[in-house]
């Protein structure tokens, strides 16, 4: 039973070493910067143009649904890449491409229901 807990034992050790070096690092950082803060410094810096007007801005929804969309894509294109390399293994080729057939079928469909929502229409 020693040697199970004795494995945690190195786990939390070397977790607690980690800790001491980034702290340590951002400590050292802290005390080796210099630090003159002046009101140009001190603004709100928005990609080299100088903020104007309050802080409310209202963005819409439409952006928010392509970048679902993009994910949806990034996840797809993760499971291909493992389906592809095991779709020549011996035994796997027609079970595998029926379910990436499957799968990309669910894809499909949720393309579908986008675009009879009218979410793919940028205007």
């Amino acid at each position: 039973m020693d040697e199970y807990f004795g494995s945690y034992a190195v786990v939390a050790a070397l977790f607690a070493v980690g800790l001491v070096v980034v702290g340590g690092a951002l400590f050292a950082n802290r005390m080796l910067r210099p630090s003159r803060p002046t009101p140009e410094k001190l603004t709100t810096y928005e990609c080299g143009v100088d903020p104007v007007g309050d802080g409310w801005a209202q963005s819409q929804v439409r952006y928010y649904v392509f970048t679902y969309l993009y994910v949806v894509f990034a996840v797809d294109a993760v499971f291909l890449f493992p389906w592809a390399t095991i779709f020549a293994a011996p035994g796997f080729g027609m079970t595998t491409l029926v379910e990436m057939f499957v799968f990309l079928g669910f894809i499909a469909l949720g393309i579908l229901y986008a675009w009879r929502k009218r979410v793919l229409a940028w205007t």
